[in-house]
């Protein structure tokens, strides 16, 4: 495949030879790949990717990843350490290495300025991207939607009757200061900078003229930018806080923290089924009942059943094809009877006789979506010991972001990979995740590398991130002298995810 052409349609140029101007017109594409949301965060807005690839298999963004790999690889010189988890991971990561070697030239003998690039699947990780977000950013996003960066703030947060699109960046000095905090900081701080701000305005009552008029000149303007931001965060804050407590935010809250430390299963089974009998929200419904099939390594059958046929008779039978997607995804499925862990593994052991005699069995399928997140998250302690009260305002680890009860996956291997320079002593984890011939490591030699380069670090999720993973990789950052890039295909977030499974358009 030509590549240089591979992203001009076919289809316009049939458009505009059928209109007789093709000869007419010059025809040049724009490559649109990369999208700068933020200082360390870039997108390729592409929502499509996560359905087309985790569900339908289509290939067809793997060239785009690829493409804007080589862009960043050409602009930055070689990636010195590359570590990848997951198969759409390793595709993309060959098919930019044949990249590479097609245009060799252009990187040779550069001086490497990013140090590590992690490559992440979506699926290796679909808990941390169901679980609800309590930092700013990511309540922000569950709660307006943070679309290409910026947000509708409606009449309820900006205190008028107009709706206000307000971009999200860390320009907004406010939003800076609070985007990665634990929800239950936020007040305190903004209550703090208005008291901040009162007492800057207030310096003008002993001025003189001259005094006047540099403070007009040089801070007013700024200040009452500011005190703008202001009052907007705050309506949000309000805002998100009545919406929260409606739906009874704590106790939802409780129930995640159960399913995720594998207690009191029975009661949160019960929880669901009350959830979805009261028709709180088909999505908020479908993403408890997956969260509750991955963190148990699926839903016994009557469970299985059971909650299935309350969901279909409460929102509608046209939820069934749903049901089949979620399935084929792994996000929620339904044990084979008699299914224990040695089971499984027997049936491993079976499989690896099979796969030599060349029959890949029906077991294989429904064995690679087991998700083993109980293992999982034994082997790298994801659900931290606390002794005494967890300290949201002083945080101790990435856990901060689920409240202290939950360290994101994806960012622990991410860190585990960093200590360790590569997947050795991880054999257990990788085989767990069902991604053993899909992890892979490229070190490069780093005596070129500054040690500037090796405390940069980029990371690629393909299917989506959340804010509450970018939140705590910059933790993760601050507290090991890192700093991340974030690239992912598009921002996430538990609604989307099921939103993209879904067939009944909301």
């Amino acid at each position: 495949m030509d590549t240089s052409k591979s992203n001009l349609f076919y289809a316009c140029e049939m458009v505009l030879e059928e209109e007789g101007i093709y000869g007419d017109v010059s025809c040049d594409e724009w490559a649109f790949s990369l999208l700068p949301l933020d200082v360390d965060l870039l997108s390729m807005e592409l929502p499509e990717f996560f359905r087309d690839y985790f569900l339908e298999g289509d290939q067809r963004w793997i060239n785009t990843v690829a493409q804007a790999l080589h862009l960043l690889s050409t602009l930055y010189g070689p990636f010195l350490n590359c570590y990848g988890i997951g198969r759409c991971a390793k595709m993309s990561y060959d098919l930019w290495r044949k990249l590479e070697e097609e245009e060799d030239s252009e990187t040779k003998g550069r001086r490497p300025e990013i140090g590590h690039i992690f490559l992440l699947d979506r699926d290796m990780d679909f808990v941390t991207a169901l679980c609800s977000q309590v930092v700013y950013e990511g309540l922000v996003d569950d709660t307006f939607r943070i679309k290409c960066g910026s947000v509708d703030f409606g009449p309820e947060v900006t205190s008028s009757d107009k709706s206000l699109k307000v971009l999200l960046n860390a320009e907004d000095k406010v939003f800076n200061e609070i985007r990665n905090e634990h929800f239950s900081n936020v007040f305190g701080f903004l209550s703090q900078k208005a008291r901040n701000l009162q007492a800057q305005y207030d310096r003008r009552r002993g001025m003189d003229i001259k005094q006047m008029k540099n403070f007009v000149s040089q801070e007013l303007k700024g200040l009452k930018q500011e005190h703008r931001l202001l009052s907007l965060h705050i309506g949000a804050c309000e805002s998100i806080m009545k919406k929260k407590t409606k739906q009874d935010f704590q106790e939802l809250i409780k129930t995640e923290h159960a399913l995720l430390e594998g207690f009191n299963i029975r009661e949160s089974t019960n929880y669901i089924e009350e959830h979805i009998d009261r028709q709180v929200s088909p999505i908020e419904s479908l993403r408890l009942m997956c969260l509750l099939s991955i963190t148990e390594n699926g839903l016994i059958p009557k469970d299985y059943r059971s909650l299935k046929t309350q969901y279909l008779q409460s929102y509608g039978p046209e939820h069934l094809l749903t049901f089949s997607n979620l399935r084929r995804a792994g996000l929620l499925t339904e044990q084979a009877p008699g299914d224990t862990l040695t089971a499984v593994e027997n049936k491993m052991s079976k499989l690896v006789t099979d796969k030599a005699a060349g029959k890949i069995t029906d077991a294989f399928s429904s064995l690679a979506k087991r998700s083993n997140f109980r293992a999982i998250s034994k082997k790298l302690n994801l659900i931290p010991r606390v002794d005494g009260e967890y300290d949201l305002k002083v945080p101790r680890d990435m856990a901060y972001v689920f409240s202290g009860a939950y360290v994101p996956l994806s960012c622990r291997i991410i860190e585990q990979v960093l200590e360790r320079r590569s997947w050795q002593g991880l054999d257990e984890v990788i085989r767990l995740l069902n991604c053993s011939e899909f992890a892979f490591t490229d070190m490069t030699k780093e005596d070129k590398a500054s040690s500037e380069s090796l405390r940069l670090i980029l990371v690629v999720f393909l299917g989506g991130c959340t804010f509450s993973e970018i939140s705590a990789l910059r933790f993760l950052g601050r507290e090991r002298g890192y700093r991340f890039i974030f690239l992912t295909t598009a921002i996430t977030n538990s609604a989307r995810l099921m939103e993209a499974m879904s067939e009944v358009k909301a």
